[in-house]
């Protein structure tokens, strides 16, 4: 029987990560979907908050909430992108969410992605904190302490391991960066063009529904 899965390649700090969000929460409902976190700001390449990472960001995000209605907050654009003690690390909120995967099933790891990017865009909360990843995993209802012995579980290497696994995928299945929505049919993958669908989620659910027929 042919098998039919889609690979959500992201970032929690990719701003069009978020601009996706909806569009992301509208296959979900159509589909099987596999996340996988690419380490846009992992490692050497995580980042301070500085005046000129605010200046850079700052008109891609106005951008995106133009396209699509997303929301972002004062909390976000003058509270965290002016905190210079704060730094965007991809590998932390990562770990958060394979250890949501764990901890609650299939499925918990994209609600709780969900939940770090409002508290990121809109509630302008930092999400490389664990004592944030902790809080944030109780509000959309993990027990805490499972989460957090799953954290433990998962931090360090195997969240390496996974982010080169991801970025392998991201090769492999022919994506250009975050995000990439791959549709894997029988082991051969279909890159989807979601740039076209941002702001226009039902045109979306419609062209994915007939991929899907």
């Amino acid at each position: 029987m042919e098998t039919t899965r889609l690979h959500y390649i992201y970032d929690p700090f990719c701003g069009w990560c978020y601009a996706s969000a909806p569009l992301m929460a509208a296959a979900r409902g159509l589909l099987p979907v596999t996340a996988h976190g690419g380490g846009m700001m992992a490692g050497s390449n995580r980042q301070p908050v500085t005046d000129r990472l605010r200046n850079y960001v700052m008109p891609h995000d106005r951008r995106i909430a133009a396209m699509t209605g997303q929301p972002f907050g004062q909390a976000y654009f003058d509270g965290l992108l002016r905190d210079h003690d704060a730094v965007f690390d991809s590998e932390p909120p990562i770990t958060a969410i394979l250890a949501a995967l764990e901890a609650g099933g299939e499925g918990r790891d994209l609600d709780l992605l969900a939940r770090l990017q409002r508290a990121h865009y809109v509630e302008g909360r930092r999400i490389a904190d664990a004592g944030v990843l902790a809080e944030m995993a109780a509000d959309i209802g993990l027990d805490r302490p499972a989460f957090e012995a799953a954290y433990a579980a998962r931090e360090g290497q195997p969240t390496r391991d996974h982010i080169a696994e991801s970025r392998a995928l991201l090769a492999h299945a022919g994506g250009q960066g975050f995000p990439t929505f791959a549709l894997e049919r029988d082991g051969r993958y279909r890159v989807l063009d979601t740039g076209r669908y941002l702001g226009r989620v039902d045109e979306w659910r419609a062209a994915l529904a007939g991929m899907l027929e």
